[in-house]
């Protein structure tokens, strides 16, 4: 991969950790009475998520 295309997947990848964000920022602030119990779940996806795209980051040095 050149450096663009590393760019591009560090985005995609930092773009699902955002997207999970999205999803618990929905619940709290519109279902958290009915969902709450997403919410462990969803956290560990995020975690997941940014653990990922900063391994990512940190292997190709960008």
């Amino acid at each position: 991969m050149d450096e663009k295309e590393l760019k591009k997947e560090l985005a995609r990848l930092k773009r699902m950790a955002v997207e999970i964000a999205g999803e618990i920022h929905d619940i709290v602030e519109d279902t958290l009475w009915v969902k709450y119990n997403e919410l462990p779940i969803l956290s560990a996806k995020i975690v997941d998520a940014i653990k990922e795209a900063e391994a990512f980051k940190e292997h190709h040095k960008l």
